[in-house]
């Protein structure tokens, strides 16, 4: 097993860390398929500094090839507040319910203590505290390894279902994409999707305003690397500006959370209507820029 991460400043707080900084508080042992991260010694007083951390910890997941593994997690000293304890919850489930094979917790405060025996009760999950990092290693070793195989993701669906959900307007510039009603179970499905709707892109030459429907869409937390990544890179290479629609409420807050971190607008409205109006407002201001 990897050695304690150290921190030469326990005061550090999440804003004076690069991604370097982060990164050492993050290894992984692959042959005891451990993965430890430590959130020793930090204060987190966003969800920005949250999002930031927590995506970072997914990056170096997905760098690894291999998505599931048993998380060994050092709270010693860690401040977190209480403006930031929602979006850690939340990105903290949804990390363990998509890569965790068993979670352990060690060295927390009493605050940091009651917050996550707090958050066991409502989501119905463990919390797995130990005093010490020997007792919780300890633990993990006891657990057997249920890591699922790559093969296991198959495609919830076929090529001949996109094409219907795919639809340009050359005369307002829009690119529509109707992810209404579909799942995303894991990144084999977005790799799919995001492959034909980039292949559909660039063979027209040009770039769109995007307006998704995400009216019943579902992303699950297996995929959500992936999404992010391939979202990110669609917009970057052929958006004018991006307007997203009647997402449900689960979907609504993942994509505002990963907004603060990952430098983009939510862009979020309840109606076609709406978002179509927000795409008219985006070109005007683009048209008075030129």
């Amino acid at each position: 097993m990897t050695q304690d991460v150290t921190v030469e400043n326990p005061a550090t707080a999440l804003s004076a860390l690069c991604e370097a900084d982060i990164d050492a508080r993050i290894s992984f042992d692959d042959k005891a398929e451990v993965m430890e991260v430590s959130f020793a010694g930090v204060s987190l007083s966003s969800s920005l500094q949250v999002n930031q951390f927590y995506d970072r910890i997914e990056e170096r997941i997905a760098q690894t090839g291999e998505g599931q593994w048993f998380f060994l997690v050092n709270y010693g000293a860690t401040c977190i507040a209480s403006a930031a304890w929602p979006a850690f919850s939340r990105r903290g489930l949804e990390l363990n319910k998509a890569h965790s094979m068993g979670t352990v917790r060690f060295g927390s405060v009493d605050s940091t203590r009651a917050q996550i025996e707090q958050d066991a009760a409502s989501y119905a999950f463990h919390p797995n505290l130990f005093d010490d990092r020997q007792a919780a290693l300890a633990h993990l070793h006891s657990l057997p390894s249920p890591r699922r195989k790559k093969a296991a993701m198959q495609p919830g669906f076929e090529r001949k279902d996109w094409n219907w959900r795919i639809d340009f307007k050359p005369d307002d510039q829009i690119m529509k994409v109707d992810f209404s009603g579909f799942t995303f179970e894991h990144s084999r499905d977005v790799t799919d999707v995001y492959d034909f709707i980039e292949s559909q892109v660039r063979s027209t030459g040009h770039k769109w305003y995007f307006l998704i429907n995400y009216e019943g869409t579902q992303i699950q937390p297996s995929a959500w690397v992936e999404y992010a990544a391939r979202g990110k890179k669609l917009n970057q290479n052929f958006s004018l500006g991006t307007v997203r629609y009647a997402p449900g409420l689960e979907a609504e807050t993942d994509i505002r959370l990963r907004s603060e971190s990952q430098g983009f607008l939510p862009n979020i409205r309840n109606t076609y209507a709406d978002a179509y109006q927000l795409v008219v407002e985006m070109k005007a201001a683009d048209a008075g820029t030129h």
